[in-house]
């Protein structure tokens, strides 16, 4: 059976992937094949918080949406991480001393000198007990990245239902990852790992994390604990970019009001007369900094991120899925693609990305292009399409001689920018007949029309793809 991804094609779906956490609000059947519907591309598990029977709820309502609509969908389980919250003071009453902390191995982990938005002046293993200084009223954060609940909720859940992805929470430098990937042994192949910057030490190593990361994520309501709003807008930028140059996919997440109706009063609808709730404003109004949603929204389309997340949303999710992704279109309109490719397509590329990269110069010297359409097993030639950001849209026609790695390869391309994965040309024989069905694809979705021009990217025999200008024609 074909199974196609992004039910808005026909209304215009964006290029930039939408990753939407399914929480208590959006964790039914109907409200799921909503949001499939709308745009939604990765389904984000929270493990800060519900035990693994309530996410397996929520999975098994995800994967008969996925089936009900016909829609692919990524499952990604973000780890709670080294979270620390303080428990009850001294004896159960207040105390100016003395705080209890949720985490019993505190005085182990660190040693005088550490900052973690408190200076620690001396650790007490025996007794268990750390004196610091207050510097600020910021939280607590160590420098660990994996801890026991997230290895159990790993292995116990995520594993066993085949997930795709694992955003891993405060990672700090590169070996990180290492551990991580020992973990999951056989899988580590299989499973992407996410790293999520979300502090200062994260952001300084980017270059090495990036390396051994298979995507990245950027947090901007984490980074803005220790950042000013200017340098965190230069930290993504400069993280984007990073992750373009390694081809590796990277999400934008930002913070979002609790409520829609909040939404709506701070930000005036869009003046041509769109009658979707204008979701555009950020966390609480009584931040000096606040900066509305849409601008945030805007700003990481232009800064060529591949997906956008939104947290903190608690109403109306599928308006808001709806919204994010017609706030990401506009802002897709708007870039200029012709200087974007000069500025991204380096010399001395290897033939196989050099001819990416021309496709995707192709692209813009023929206007009347409309999609690209790759033909793929292990997804690869898609992503270095999806590497110089096209103007067009990238059908992705997995091949289906292995099922199971192309359910696989499949999702992995539903987190790059720009590619849509097309699943069930498995009865189609030759690299000609699987690009045509992809182009029916593209026709049937309102992507392209008869007489419009697709590009293809296929294998020449040699050391390199070629591109194929093709004709859409009617059966």
């Amino acid at each position: 059976m074909e199974k196609l991804v992004g039910g808005v094609t026909k209304n215009g779906a964006s290029k930039t992937k939408i990753v939407w956490t399914l929480g208590p609000a959006s964790r039914s059947v109907e409200t799921i094949e909503k949001l499939l519907k709308a745009g939604m591309n990765v389904a984000r598990f929270n493990f800060s918080h519900g035990s693994h029977a309530y996410h397996q709820e929520t999975l098994d309502n995800l994967r008969t949406a996925m089936h009900k609509t016909g829609i692919l969908c990524a499952v990604m389980l973000d780890t709670k991480g080294p979270e620390i919250r303080t428990g009850l003071l001294k004896e159960g009453k207040r105390d100016s001393n003395i705080i209890s902390m949720g985490y019993k191995k505190l005085a182990k982990d660190l040693k005088p000198g550490d900052a973690i938005s408190l200076t620690v002046l001396s650790c007490d293993e025996d007794l268990g007990l750390v004196r610091c200084r207050c510097e600020n009223s910021g939280v607590v954060d160590l420098p660990k990245t994996l801890t026991q609940k997230d290895k159990e909720d790993i292995l116990q859940w995520g594993i066993p239902n085949k997930i795709d992805i694992i955003a891993l929470s405060s990672v700090r430098r590169g070996s990180d990852l290492d551990e991580v990937r020992k973990l999951l042994g056989v899988h580590r192949k299989r499973i992407m790992l996410m790293s999520k910057i979300e502090n200062e030490e994260g952001y300084a190593n980017v270059p090495e994390i990036v390396k051994k990361s298979d995507a990245l994520m950027v947090v901007r309501g984490s980074l803005g604990m220790e950042m000013s709003t200017s340098k965190i807008d230069r930290a993504q930028r400069r993280m984007i970019w990073k992750a373009m140059k390694h081809a590796k996919p990277i999400v934008t997440a930002i913070q979002m009001p609790p409520t829609l109706e909040s939404m709506s009063m701070t930000t005036p609808p869009p003046p041509d007369g769109d009658d979707v709730t204008n979701a555009a404003a950020l966390a609480s109004t009584s931040d000096p900094l606040v900066i509305p949603v849409e601008e945030e929204l805007t700003k990481a389309v232009r800064n060529y991120t591949d997906c956008v997340m939104l947290s903190g949303v608690t109403a109306d999710p599928e308006t808001t899925v709806q919204t994010m992704s017609r706030i990401c279109k506009e802002a897709e309109n708007s870039i200029d693609y012709k200087a974007l490719h000069q500025k991204i397509f380096p010399k001395g590329l290897p033939p196989y990305e050099r001819m990416a990269a021309s496709l995707v110069g192709s692209t813009i010297r023929l206007a009347d292009a409309k999609a690209v359409v790759v033909v793929t097993k292990s997804g690869y030639k898609a992503e270095a399409v999806a590497k110089y950001r096209p103007s067009v849209p990238i059908l992705s026609v997995v091949d289906l001689s292995f099922p199971e790695s192309a359910a696989r390869v499949a999702c992995r391309g539903l987190v790059y920018r720009g590619i849509i994965p097309v699943v069930g040309a498995g009865h189609l024989y030759t690299v000609h007949d699987k690009t045509q069905f992809g182009i029916e694809f593209a026709k049937k979705e309102g992507i392209c029309k008869v007489g419009d021009l697709v590009l293809a990217l296929v294998m020449s025999g040699g050391p390199a793809p070629i591109t194929i200008p093709l004709m859409v024609f009617d059966e």
